[in-house]
């Protein structure tokens, strides 16, 4: 009977998840379906030159080409391996010195204000500085990745630690933890929402600023250097590719790694709570 009942109950919510599946997936691909249909009108109309303008048959024959011929994916490789390196050092960096802020008062009366200066600055502003000082290549354009970058991870990191609520830290205090269990199992849980999300946003900085200095760093390969590249043939098909694979690329990233790495962190940050 309780066979019958549990192979009851989940014939009956099979269809409910497949439909809330299927929800989902048209609710992300509306947006695109509209956007398609206004650019394939748009492109049809002759609004602008078709040089400036092509169609998405256009596009993706470009990327096929592309991809097809090697080139595409060798640019990717390049970028993705200048975006991993400069954000594992923004991460890092951006981590141990937004805790040292929110845990130390002398630390943050140091370094917040430089902080607070330093992070409002186009992050473009810093590439000629960068370029003096480390020359050209990909060395300084992964120094620059993550320094830009590594700005929201430090603000978000702070924010986190700070909103640690005082009650826990007291009742670990007084059930004798030290200070690294006490970072361990109070205050590294309870910023964690706080970190993935300052991750987030310095992933979105990365990107960013990483495009521009392919460029004006003078690297062989990357997805900004192919674009700009572009640029100077008036290959706008060739251009949008690369911008739709940059886009797809964050996509991927935002809904592979760091939807998941939110989840459980809400989850820990819930059972905390309760």
């Amino acid at each position: 009977m309780t066979d019958a009942v549990s192979t009851i109950n989940v014939r009956a919510t099979a269809p409910s998840r497949g439909e809330s599946r299927l929800r989902s997936a048209a609710r992300i691909a509306f947006p695109f379906l509209v956007l398609g249909t206004m650019w394939e009108i748009t492109a049809h109309a002759g609004v602008f030159p078709a040089r400036l303008f092509p169609t998405l048959e256009e596009i993706a024959a470009a990327f096929w080409r592309l991809t097809v011929a090697g080139i595409l994916p060798h640019h990717v490789a390049e970028t993705l391996l200048r975006l991993f390196a400069g954000f594992v050092i923004a991460g890092a960096i951006g981590v141990v010195i937004g805790i040292a802020m929110g845990r130390s008062k002398r630390a943050e009366d140091y370094l917040l204000p430089l902080v607070s200066i330093a992070a409002p600055i186009p992050g473009i502003a810093y590439a000629p500085l960068f370029l003096l000082w480390f020359g050209l290549g990909n060395f300084s354009a992964i120094l620059l990745v993550g320094f830009v970058s590594a700005f929201p991870v430090i603000f978000n990191t702070w924010t986190g630690v700070k909103a640690v609520k005082e009650i826990w830290v007291r009742s670990a205090l007084v059930m004798g933890a030290d200070q690294r269990r006490l970072f361990r199992h109070v205050i590294l849980p309870g910023s964690l929402p706080y970190i993935f999300t300052g991750l987030r946003l310095g992933l979105a900085q990365a990107w960013r600023i990483l495009v521009v200095v392919e460029l004006l760093a003078a690297v062989p390969w990357g997805l900004g250097w192919l674009i700009f590249g572009a640029r100077e043939f008036l290959n706008t098909d060739v251009m949008l590719a690369g911008v739709a694979v940059i886009g797809m690329i964050g996509l991927a990233l935002e809904k592979l790694v760091f939807e998941r790495l939110e989840r459980y962190t809400v989850v820990r940050w819930g059972m905390m709570q309760s």
